[in-house]
């Protein structure tokens, strides 16, 4: 894994379906990462509260969109959700390393949704 903290995007990307959002970075890396993924992973202090045992499971977001992307000075953007969901800020270095790490963080929701009880629709 590289220095995230150097790494710019060059080119940020909502699908036309808004269900992906495609982020490609001056270093070459490029990551297409699931709005549901987003959604449940936002930084927002809703969903990761302030430790990692108060973060919160989030499911039933299977269809979740993005339906807007803000920049957020040049360090990072603030995803809209059609869900209602607008407070997570999503910094260059949080989407970088989302997108490296994006098979393990995705088994590890599937495990968490199970360890619940909890589905993703």
């Amino acid at each position: 894994m590289g220095d995230h903290d150097t790494a710019w995007p060059k080119e940020l990307r909502v699908s036309p379906d808004r269900k992906m959002l495609t982020i490609a970075f001056t270093d070459g890396r490029s990551h297409a990462i699931e709005a549901e993924l987003l959604r449940v992973r936002s930084p927002s202090a809703e969903v990761q509260g302030h430790s990692a045992a108060q973060r919160v499971i989030v499911g039933g977001k299977a269809d979740v969109t993005i339906s807007k992307v803000a920049p957020v000075g040049n360090y990072a953007v603030r995803l809209v959700f059609d869900d209602g969901h607008d407070t997570g800020i999503f910094t260059w270095a949080f989407l970088s390393e989302l997108g490296d790490e994006k098979d393990r963080r995705w088994t590890e929701y599937l495990k968490e949704l199970a360890d619940k009880g909890m589905s993703r629709t």
